[in-house]
């Protein structure tokens, strides 16, 4: 078993996201650790929620909002946002967003 896990140019793991949609992908799973990459087209959103996980937010490319318990961030290529666990958060995309999403524990 390798002590890495290498994950090249994750910003363009599908590079295609159909109207109306959002694609996400499992991109490593691991003790302690997942990892997963969303696409949204624009006007998609993940509607509020919680986890029971803490988790971390990294935007890739594109724009949009992060709700963060009532407070709206703005999501643009370089944005990460670390959450508690079970903090209301939402994303939505106002143009093609590609994000990575970082479940701890």
């Amino acid at each position: 078993m390798s002590a890495y896990t290498l994950l090249p140019n994750v910003a363009q793991i599908t590079t295609e996201i159909a109207p109306d949609s959002i694609v996400s992908r499992t991109i490593y799973s691991g003790a302690g650790l997942k990892v997963i990459w969303f696409g949204f087209a624009p006007g998609q959103e993940l509607s509020e929620h919680t986890s029971t996980h803490e988790a971390v937010i990294h935007i890739l490319e594109g724009s949009g909002v992060i709700g963060l318990d009532g407070d709206e961030i703005a999501a643009a290529p370089g944005v990460v946002v670390r959450m508690d666990p079970r903090l209301p958060h939402s994303v939505v995309a106002t143009t093609e967003l590609r994000m990575l999403l970082y479940m701890l524990g």
